[in-house]
């Protein structure tokens, strides 16, 4: 491979192609002359070919063309004669001097000596020479280039002696003891070009790092040379703007001074001028100059005459070259907003960032080519909009290297040695593609060759190898003293740390050019002397140069400097922590540098690894503890970065630093923290760059995923990436992934053993690439998914990669997309994919290909040849298929080629072939082959062009496929669809009824046909009309097992409606028939209702005739009846709708009296109809009325709705008096007066009847009315008459009626604005009224207001008065009204106001004759008031107490009082008392207790404070009283010596029959006191000691004392901490208490064993009923063993048992189980995992509980259809009130179940839905039977995919639906 820079690329043909174009523009006007004139240079050319151009500018080309082939002499001849005789433009004319050279201006041809080629010169040509022209005319030009030309020369003479060869060989001859920086042979480098236009289009991006930063890579281009750089240059005026970048060490100073000597040379003719200035020089600069003054003082100064120079220059801009290099190394601010809009003054002195940018923006010297080198920084803004030409210069690739190495060790004999080892150390060679690198890499291999030729062993960092120069560098100085390491570093030491200390320092002063006095003079003889400082000349001036040192090389300063970190004892942790940070590759834009660092962190990473440690010990002279603290602050540092957001080119750079410490530990954390997955975006990846990679990749053990996006990287990249071991993930995506990357990747996959996902897309892979692929790709068996989309693949190519790819026994899924396949190629795709085994899927859309595959390769042949027919009894489909082919241009040329692949293959799923161009045709082809084309799930032929005739064939398939179960087509829509049901499904869908018979003529010719699945036709949204249904009536009529039919979105209308129902019967097994927005009227709903008097198998009619219309008609399964001989004559029998009736809906439709009269008329004859829903159809008072005439005719009726239909007060009391016309009636609702409902009981007035009448805005003139109304049959039970608009007068009127009310009754006055005075007056009624039992009113929020009354035989009269805001004035006309009330018998007062003082009062008030009274009181005082103050109060009330109950938590204060009263006899209080006088203060207090308190039963205290004194009362006073039975003491705060005491008082209560210490924090330790206490309370029942802390030992104490206490009726231990030890005593006493009716042992610890022990114990307790053991986790063992002791406990009526990690094996056996326990009343088994059986077998048993009220099925995992079982079997529960089915996975389909069962469940009270996956339909289907459900109080709907728009309509509908969360 050549050099960029040749004479053979840039020479006399070059010069002579750039003058040409203006040459021939000149010329052109002159072509006689130029004739003449080439004839004489031309003597013995014939010219006669000429004759035929009549173009002048054509003549002159073929004319200079014979001139340039005559040979370089002629040429040169030529263009020396035309200078020197022609007026040429000055840039002309010096471009063909050039090209010309030296020569005698004054030659002429010998063939022109006569002179005629002179007299042909036209008019206007200036003719410069004649043969008699003088010397002194031809002295005038040659003087007036003198100057230019000598200046040039002088360029030329200079730069040759800076750069060029001589300079070598006298460096070479001067420091011959002094090894060079670099050898001199030099090899070209790798640059590639870039469009320059893009750099535009960042600008308007937001600064970020590389990752943003970085080009997009359409921006890059192909390899260049350096001399396509400048083969655009012309002189245009325009300046031109080269811009290089390049990483550290890629030879772009060594380029440049390439070029510099190349021009010196010649190479370069289109310029006469070169400039070449370094930044890192300019920065020395502290003042302003002007332009001249930096070409002719900084570079070099014409010897004379410099301003006719400077004018030269000025006119021939275009010939001059200016280089800049290393823009990253410029320190001051790239500021450039001070300089000149205009055009800058040519004497007006500048800024250098001033100077540059006006040089690129053609302000200063136009025309001109400005050369730009940097490293890979962001470019400030305004060369970002001038550069037009941007390149990156790589370094070396492989070639390069090779060359650069052979030159290098071009001596020695070892040479081929050298080659070879690099090539065979991966790692090394990527190092060697950074020039600066390979020639470190050099120097230590030459040496160590040198030295042990045999083993060489070379370093493995870049960091290792800079020492190890150092290191070489000192050893060639000794010459023959070679020493140690250890002895050159110690006598060089102190220079090692001058020049350290000069690196670090001018680092972080922004200085890479020091002078003399800047260095130290023992480190510059060291330096100088090993070669790594240059020395060199700086200019500041014209005048006076000195002498400037520089490091050889930016990154051999960064490598000192970052040793001085390491070994300077100045430098601490937190500085070494400041200095070390990730380098972004952009700098901000217009903001100067703060340091030239680009390897800083790397080697200051490098120099933290263990094989450095003894270097920097030595240099540092510090311990190896000393050392290794600063590496580990260097570690720590890395590690953190790794736990930052980096982008990719800061992976990368970390990457680089965790390679440079070459420690395993921190490369795996450092990978564990990246997230095993690397993103690399839009920059250039290296070689070097994958080495780091995937050094830090191998080290850990994680598999990774890595994505290159747009990045541009060598393919000696991909070979380095193959020894990437731990790859799962690859993805290469960029159109620069062509053929070679294929070809180069598919040497690197066959390494990646765990690679499981390649992606190769936006690539330009064509087949030659695919061939490559594919053969590595055979290899890498273990692939599962393949991404080729977007490249070149074309059709040839698919059997190829199919016949590859079936083979991978692993592959999941290929993806083509984005391949431009044609028809044909998706067409043999199919048929390849149905052949092959592990296929599973083909996805076609347009351009997406996508094949799927199962992952596991079948082993059947693939052969077309196997046909499903032939092998039909032998082949069992294992596999389905899916083919999806939509929009690929199919026509029906294609149906027969597709026919045949169906065909082929048994295992289809789903065909799709949408979206072609099919057609009639060839639709008809696939449909007519449908019965021997197997596909299980559906076929899809939407958007193929059908008419109507094809959707005819289409519904013809339905008679000849057995297996199809549903055709939905639309024409409108484009939509023709089939579905098939699978063999399983199909066989379950087969009819189960006897077979059909035929009349006498065939009695047996249907007897035995195949039986067919039932199926659904859907033609909707198809403009069919009336005169189209009779087509499709012909082919529908031929299908009898059509079980669903939608005809909606048409135009049949009604005369359509009428043909349809002509052929209705013969649709024997129709379940629903839609005809919705067809354009009916009127007529057709009469015409439906008539026809459900005559086909009575219909279930339910929907009609509307809204904005969208409905006709929905749903039919009752028929059943067959079967003659011996014949069909009876009514051959369809109808056992189920007789029972079930008959559901007629209307919504949306005026009626008008007479409309509502026929249709009515016509329902009558219906004697099945049971429900009639009338909705939004404006009917009117007279409209209503009339329906309500006809109620005595519908015998069979169960419910009328009128919804969303406006009542007038008048139709409102028209709808409440139905009640009295027809007897059946059981409850009237009218709601908001929109909305009403009348249910129907099946007998006359055998149940009680309810009337609610609520938001109807009834007001106090309506009240009589209404209540004459109510009592003209007898008053109902229930009567709700809330929110509405009575007031106090509308209570008052009603009041006055209710002495009237003979009967049980219940009044319902909520929201009806009811004050306190009302209130009063309503009390006043409850004391004098006999028949009033209960009143119980809330004047917040809820409003509430009832009254119940009752027969006069019943004692109870109960008050509830509840936030009623009683000022004192109210208070006091209640104590008056309670005193005359003196059969009260409970009296409950909450918040109402009511002091202490107004307590004592209230107490005082309330009294009566005989018997109990209970007195409750909330309100916020009683938290406050202690207990001493609390029986202070309670003493103060009339009669004996015999009930105390003090609730703080709930401000509950609550007596209960015994009449008449009767004190007890003095001598008893006097001898207690004084049995404790001594101890007790207060005594007058206690006593007035103890005569109160005397006839005490009951006393319940919680969350009360106990002070001692009061802890001494309860114990010595209230305790023993005799009478006590139920004590309770929980959550309360007692002293712990007072607690002994409590417990040890329990000794004196013999009578105690309830004993409640729960939430008392009760250890073991207080356990066998409270056992003593056991043992003297023989009446105890009920032990409560929940909530404690009693363990494994105060369980088994306990136990002990039950064994003895054989009255015992419940035992609750719930949340003790019990464990097994405790529980299977406790299980050791239970067999002999035989009265044990409830045991809780919820929220303990035991085991299943210890589950088991107990469960075995319960079936000794015959009479148990109740058991609770939740939350014990007992799991499916001990569910096991309580299934085998259940049908023992036949008296269990409550079992909870949620949250027991039951699963389905042990929720099998409990659920089968549970039916021996008939009298169950109360089930839970929520939060167990119990799975679908143990939810049926559930289900089959709940018929079995008679008695069952409650079932909590929570977080139970029901689905749809677990559910539908349940709803079966909740139905035949007569006593259910509340079911709780939160949390599980029910959806529409489980909500619609559950609906449907709510109207027979007439106890059902409350259903929790909440938090399923309950859609528009299940809510609204609810909402729709709640509407049936009179007793439903709520159903809870929390959180379900509920629109929140239609929540709320449905629960202002019916508030009892509940959407929210409270």
């Amino acid at each position: 491979m050549q050099p960029p820079l040749q004479n053979d690329d840039l020479d006399l043909e070059a010069a002579v192609a750039n003058a040409r174009p203006q040459l021939v523009e000149f010329l052109s006007h002159r072509p006689e002359w130029l004739l003449t004139t080439s004839r004489c240079f031309l003597p013995g050319v014939a010219m006669d070919s000429l004759d035929g151009i009549t173009n002048a500018k054509e003549r002159v080309s073929v004319l200079l063309d014979l001139l340039e082939a005559a040979g370089p002499a002629t040429w040169k001849q030529f263009a020396q004669y035309l200078c020197m005789e022609c007026d040429l433009p000055l840039d002309l004319e010096i471009l063909l001097m050039s090209s010309a050279g030296e020569g005698n201006l004054s030659q002429k041809p010998e063939a022109c000596t006569d002179g005629s080629a002179w007299s042909s010169v036209p008019k206007g040509f200036a003719r410069r020479r004649h043969r008699s022209s003088s010397v002194s005319d031809r002295d005038a030009k040659q003087q007036r280039l003198d100057s230019t030309e000598k200046y040039r020369r002088l360029l030329v003479d200079s730069i040759c002696q800076r750069y060029g060869s001589t300079r070598a060989a006298g460096a070479a001859a001067q420091q011959q003891t002094q090894p060079l920086p670099f050898k001199q042979a030099f090899v070209s480098l790798v640059i590639r070009q870039s469009k320059a236009s893009r750099l535009k289009e960042r600008t308007d991006r937001p600064r970020r790092d590389a990752a943003g930063a970085s080009e997009p890579e359409e921006c890059v281009g192909t390899a260049v040379k350096v001399s396509d750089l400048f083969r655009s240059v012309i002189a245009s005026g325009m300046t031109k703007v080269i811009f290089l970048v390049g990483k550290p060490g890629t030879g772009k100073t060594m380029l440049m001074h390439r070029i510099c000597q190349k021009w010196a040379e010649g190479v370069l003719p289109q310029f006469l001028f070169t400039f070449l200035f370094e930044f890192r020089q300019l920065n020395l600069l502290k003042r302003k100059l002007t332009l001249k003054e930096l070409l002719f003082d900084l570079f070099l100064q014409p010897e004379d005459s410099p301003d006719e120079v400077f004018q030269y220059l000025l006119k021939n801009a275009w010939r001059t070259l200016i280089i800049f290099d290393g823009l990253d190394e410029f320190a001051a601010n790239m500021d450039v907003s001070s300089s000149s809009k205009g055009g800058p003054a040519l004497t007006s002195p500048m800024s250098i960032s001033q100077l540059f940018a006006n040089l690129c923006h053609g302000k200063l010297l136009p025309g001109c080519t400005v050369l730009v080198t940097s490293r890979p920084k962001r470019l400030p803004d305004f060369l970002l909009n001038t550069v037009d030409l941007l390149g990156e210069i790589w370094g070396f690739d492989h070639e390069k290297v090779e060359e650069y190495v052979s030159h290098y060790f071009n001596q020695h004999s070892f040479k081929e040695q050298a080659i070879a080892h690099l090539k065979n150390n991966t790692k090394l060679l990527s190092m060697c593609q950074i020039p600066a690198l390979c020639y470190v890499v050099c120097i230590c291999l030459e040496y160590l060759l040198l030295k042990h030729q045999m083993s060489v062993e070379l370093p493995q960092t870049m960091t290792q190898f800079y020492i190890r120069m150092l290191l070489i560098f000192i050893n060639k100085q000794q010459g023959q003293r070679v020493r140690d390491e250890v002895t050159q570093l110690n006598c060089n030491k102190k220079a090692i740390w001058g020049l350290c200390d000069l690196a670090l320092k001018s680092l972080e002063d922004m200085k890479l050019v020091f002078y003399v006095g800047d260095i130290p003079e023992h480190v510059k003889e060291f330096a100088s002397l090993h070669g790594l400082l240059t020395v060199f000349e700086v200019k500041t001036s014209g005048t006076h140069p000195e002498t400037g040192y520089a490091f050889v090389h930016l990154s051999l300063q960064e490598f000192f400097a970052a040793v001085c970190l390491m070994i300077s004892d100045r430098v601490d942790k937190n500085y070494l922590k400041k200095k070390f940070s990730l380098k972004s590759r952009w700098t901000l834009k217009n903001v100067a540098k703060t340091e030239f660092i680009e390897n800083f962190h790397i080697f200051l990473s490098g120099l933290s690894s263990k094989e450095c440690r003894t270097f920097l010990m030595l240099l540092a002279e510090q311990d190896e503890a000393w050392v290794r603290d600063k590496q580990d602050t260097i570690l720590q540092s890395l590690k953190k970065l790794a736990a930052t957001h980096l982008t990719g080119p800061k992976v990368i750079e970390l990457c680089h630093c965790t390679f440079e410490t070459q420690d395993l530990k921190v490369a795996q954390h450092i990978g564990r923290l990246l997230n095993f997955k690397y993103e690399f975006k839009n920059f250039r990846l290296t070689p070097l760059d994958m080495s780091a990679l995937v050094f830090v990749i191998n080290s850990g053990q994680d598999l990774t995923y890595l994505d290159f996006v747009g990045c541009l990287m060598d393919i000696d990249c991909l070979e380095v990436l193959a020894g990437c071991k731990n790859i799962e993930h690859l993805s290469f995506r960029s159109r620069r992934c062509g053929d070679d990357f294929a070809a180069a990747l598919s040497k690197s996959l066959q390494g990646m053993e765990y690679l499981k996902k390649l992606e190769l897309t936006g690539g330009s892979i064509t087949a030659e690439g695919m061939t490559a692929l594919l053969q590595a790709l055979s290899q890498c068996l273990q692939l599962e998914e393949i991404n080729l989309q977007d490249n070149r693949i074309r059709d040839p190519d698919v059997k190829r990669v199919m016949d590859l790819f079936s083979r991978m026994e692993k592959l999941k899924k290929i993806d083509l997309s984005n391949n431009d396949l044609s028809s044909n190629a998706v067409v043999l795709l199919a048929k390849e994919v149905v052949v092959c085994q592990n296929a599973t899927e083909l996805h076609v859309r347009k351009d997406t290909v996508i094949i799927y595959f199962s992952g596991l390769a079948g082993k059947v042949a693939r052969s077309l040849d196997l046909r499903w027919e032939e092998n039909m009894d032998h082949v069992i489909p294992t596999r389905h298929v899916k083919l999806c082919l939509q929009d690929c241009s199919l026509s029906p040329q294609h149906a027969k080629e597709m026919v045949a692949i169906l065909q082929s293959c048994p295992y289809l799923s789903e065909v799709d072939l949408s979206g072609n161009k099919l057609g009639d045709e060839g639709c008809s082809c696939l449909l007519e082959s449908l019965p021997w084309i197997s596909i299980s799930k559906q076929l899809d032929l939407s958007q193929n062009c059908l008419s109507v005739n094809g959707i005819c064939s289409l519904l013809k398939s339905v008679n000849t496929c057995q297996k199809m179960v549903e055709v939905q087509v639309s024409l409108c829509r484009e939509t023709a669809v089939l579905r098939f049901a699978e063999d399983r499904e199909f066989a379950s869908r087969l009819p189960r009824e006897d077979p059909v018979f035929s009349t006498d003529g065939q009695q047996h010719g249907e007897e035995n046909q195949t039986p067919t699945a039932s199926k659904k036709i859907r033609l909707t949204d198809g403009h069919f009309r009336a005169c189209d249904l009779e087509k499709l009536c012909a082919v529908l009529k031929e299908c009898d097992n059509i079980s669903e039919l939608d005809l909606s979105h048409n135009f049949l209308g009604d005369e359509g409606l009428s043909q349809l129902f002509q052929f209705l019967m013969n649709l024997k097994m129709l379940r629903s028939l839609k005809f919705n927005d067809n354009q009916i009227s009127l007529n057709s709903v009469f015409f439906l209702a008539q026809s459900l008097c005559t086909l009575e198998h219909i279930k339910t009619m929907n009609v509307s005739l809204g904005h969208t219309q409905v006709i929905h008609l749903t039919f009752w399964e028929r059943t067959r009846a079967r003659s011996t001989s014949r069909w009876r004559s009514s051959f369809l029998a109808h056992p189920k709708h007789i029972a079930n009736g008959q559901c007629f809906r209307l919504r949306d439709c005026r009626l008008g009296p007479e409309d509502v009269t026929r249709l009515c008329q016509i329902l009558a004859h219906c004697p099945q109809l049971t429900e009639i829903d009338l909705c939004g159809n404006s009917l009117s008072d007279q409209s209503i009325e009339r329906l309500l005439s006809f109620l005595l005719y519908f015998h069979h009726l169960t419910l009328l709705s009128i919804r969303n239909n406006a009542f007038s007060s008048r139709c409102t009391v028209l709808l409440v008096n139905s009640i009295n016309l027809c007897e059946r009636i059981r409850t009237v609702e009218v709601r908001s007066n929109e909305n009403a409902f009348l249910h129907f009981g099946t007998s006359m007035r055998s149940q009680k009847t309810s009337c609610r009448v609520t938001g109807c805005a009834i007001d106090p003139g309506q009240v009589d009315e209404l209540c004459s109304v109510l009592a003209q049959r007898g008053w109902p039970a229930e009567v709700n008459l809330s929110r509405n608009q009575l007031g106090d007068e509308g209570l008052r009127c009603l009041l006055d009626h209710l002495h009237q009310v003979p009967i049980t009754c219940s009044l319902n006055l909520s929201h009806n604005g009811i004050s306190q005075d009302g209130v009063l007056q309503l009390i006043n009624a409850f004391a004098t009224s006999g028949n009033t039992t209960e009143v119980q009113v809330s004047l917040c929020s809820k409003a509430t207001l009832i009254i119940k009354l009752t027969s006069r035989d019943d004692t109870r009269k109960i008050l509830r008065l509840a936030k009623c805001n009683f000022q004192p004035e109210h208070l006091e006309k209640l104590w008056l009204l309670l005193e005359k009330c003196t059969g009260l018998t409970e009296y409950i007062s909450s918040n109402n106001n009511v002091t202490v003082q107004a307590a004592g009062r209230l107490l005082r008030s309330l009294r009566k004759n005989l018997g109990p009274l209970k007195i409750s009181v909330e309100e916020p005082w009683v938290y406050t008031e202690s207990v001493t103050d609390l029986l202070d109060l309670a003493v103060q009330a009339y009669g004996n107490i015999t009930e105390i109950v003090i609730c703080k938590d709930k401000t509950l204060f609550q007596l209960g009082v015994k009449f008449p009263h009767c004190l007890e006899k003095v001598e008893s209080v006097v001898s207690r008392l004084n049995l404790y006088k001594p101890e007790m203060k207060h005594a007058r207090f206690y006593q007035r207790v103890c005569e109160k308190c005397a006839q005490l039963q009951e006393l319940r205290w919680s969350h009360v404070e106990l002070h001692n004194d009061e802890a001494e009362m309860l114990v010595k006073i209230l305790l023993p009283l005799p009478e006590l039975k139920k004590f309770m003491l929980t959550s309360s705060s007692i002293m712990p010596t007072e607690t002994d005491a409590l417990i040890t008082g329990f000794q004196n209560c013999q009578a105690i029959e309830e004993l409640n210490l729960g939430y008392m924090e009760l250890g073991s330790a207080a356990i066998p006191t409270l056992v003593l206490g056991l043992h003297e309370m023989p009446s105890l029942k009920r032990l409560i000691l929940n909530h404690n802390s009693i363990g494994n030992d105060g369980c088994s104490r306990l136990a002990e004392a039950l064994r003895n206490m054989h009255y015992v009726e419940e035992i609750n231990l719930s949340h003790n901490k019990i464990g097994d030890p405790g529980l299977i005593n406790l299980a050791a006493v239970l067999p002999v208490m035989q009265n044990l009716k409830r045991i809780d042992l919820s929220g303990n610890s035991p085991s299943p064993a210890g589950g088991e022990k107990l469960m075995e114990a319960l079936a000794y307790c015959k009479r148990i009923e109740e058991l609770l053991l939740s939350r014990n986790v007992f799991g499916d063992k001990t569910a096991v063993k309580l299934a085998l002791c259940l049908p023992h406990m036949t008296n269990l009526k409550i079992l909870h048992l949620q949250n027991n990690n039951i699963g389905p094996a042990g929720g099998m056996e409990l659920t089968t189980a549970l039916v021996a326990c008939g009298l169950l009343e109360e089930i839970s088994l929520s939060e167990n995992e119990l799975g679908e059986g143990s939810i049926r077998a559930l289900s089959e048993g709940l018929p079995c509980f008679q008695h069952l009220r409650r079932i909590d099925l929570k977080l139970c995992g029901i689905t749809d259809d677990a559910s539908k079982s349940l709803s079966r079997s909740f139905r035949q529960c007569p006593s259910m009130e509340e079911i709780t089915l939160s949390w599980n996975a029910l959806g529409d389909g489980g909500a619609r179940e559950l609906a449907s069962a709510l109207p027979e469940m007439e106890k059902l009270k409350m259903l929790d839905l909440e938090k399923n996956r309950i859609g528009a339909c299940g809510a609204t289907k609810l909402a729709e039977e709640l509407a049936r459900c009179p007793e439903i109080q709520s159903i809870r709907l929390w959180d379900n995919p509920v629109p929140k728009g239609l929540a709320q309509n449905l629960t202002s509908q019916d508030p009892r639906l509940c959407f929210s969360f409270y």
